[in-house]
């Protein structure tokens, strides 16, 4: 006999046929029963009938309930397991417990109520663990979906603002940039603006999404491209750089990238317009354990009220016209690879940026 709905499958080991005949006369109505007398002959059982709950025996002669339970614990982990005891094995029955080895047990001679409800609490449990695996699978091609959605549509926007910045330098070639009152400087401010949120948004899916990679790093190579890569369009702000690797230093070079891009790109942005010396500076000092790296600049510097806040998702504050998304990916990603920062700063002096990541070597 089966229930109707739904069908529960219950295995029960045992060595004694009496307990088994006494087991299928009392539950064979309520589910549907398969019984082994021995561990071996109920793996065998396990291996061609989906059972959601199994119940063992403790005291048989070749395995003991506890270790049948944690032989099956990776080759069957869904099966919800009982173990049945008529002797009081505190220690094993900790241990299994502890190990999440057993769901629950039961002293024997069992009381059938009891069992049934034991084997009842056993099954919703069994249903709850599937269903939040199926939850889990779904969020996790939902994510994925959804990180495949926004990196195709942050390409398929950048390749045509590329194309408008293009036009605009061309514009800029053939002397026709002022030719038009203010609408080319319009046009350029909104499609570099853009393109800042584009690439910010590649950045944040990109340190959200991947593992941390390990790349030697050469600091001295990486500063000198960053640099050169964020002044082409802004010549004023100098730099002073002073790095001292004599040590091999490993690292993930995409996360490191965007850490010191942000930082670099942002001492520049914020300097002081009537400043007519604006300077940033750069010290990375690396041993075998970590690079500290010091990043300090006289720009417009960051009101004390708002020191605790810079790295929270879309701060914004009325000096600092950014997108509020630069150091939240900063921190994100410095998170990511167990790195620190620090930032100390005042409106008179600017801001220092003290950063530390270890080195993975």
């Amino acid at each position: 006999f089966k229930m109707a709905n739904p069908t529960v499958r219950v295995l029960y080991i045992d060595d004694e046929e009496n307990n088994l005949q006494a087991f299928r006369a009392a539950f064979r109505r309520q589910y549907e029963i398969y019984t082994a007398l021995s561990a071996a002959e109920g793996l065998k059982i396990m291996q061609h009938v989906d059972i959601h709950v199994v119940l063992a025996d403790q005291k048989m002669p070749n395995t003991t309930g506890v270790e049948f339970f944690k032989s099956i614990v990776k080759t069957h982990p869904d099966p919800v397991r009982i173990l049945l005891t008529g002797y009081t094995d505190i220690e094993a029955l900790a241990d299994a417990i502890n190990h999440g080895d057993i769901y629950r047990y039961v002293a024997k001679p069992w009381n059938d109520l009891e069992l049934h409800n034991s084997m009842k609490n056993a099954y919703d449990s069994y249903v709850a663990r599937a269903d939040l695996k199926n939850k889990i699978t779904e969020l996790e091609k939902t994510n994925d979906e959804l990180n495949r959605f926004i990196y195709s549509i942050s390409h398929e926007l950048r390749a045509p603002l590329v194309s408008v910045i293009g036009i605009i330098n061309l514009v800029k070639m053939e002397g026709l940039y002022n030719s038009s009152g203010e609408y080319w400087n319009l046009i350029e401010t909104c499609s570099n603006k853009l393109d800042y949120y584009i690439q910010k948004t590649l950045q944040y899916y990109k340190n959200a999404k991947d593992v941390p990679d390990h790349n030697e790093i050469d600091f001295n190579k990486l500063v000198g491209e960053l640099i050169d890569l964020h002044t082409y369009s802004d010549k004023d702000t100098k730099f002073n750089v002073n790095i001292n690797q004599e040590v091999k230093f490993t690292g993930d070079a995409f996360r490191i990238e965007v850490i010191l891009s942000n930082l670099i790109s942002n001492a520049i942005k914020y300097q002081k317009t009537n400043e007519l010396n604006k300077m940033v500076n750069i010290e990375i000092d690396v041993d075998e354990f970590e690079a500290k790296i010091n990043i300090n600049d006289n720009g417009l510097g960051i009101l004390k009220e708002h020191l605790e806040k810079i790295f929270t998702q879309f701060f914004k504050s009325k000096i600092h016209h950014g997108t509020g998304l630069g150091l939240f990916i900063v921190k994100e990603a410095l998170n990511k690879i167990s790195g620190t920062i620090n930032v100390s700063s005042n409106i008179e002096d600017g801001t220092t940026f003290k950063i530390t990541i270890p080195n993975a070597k």
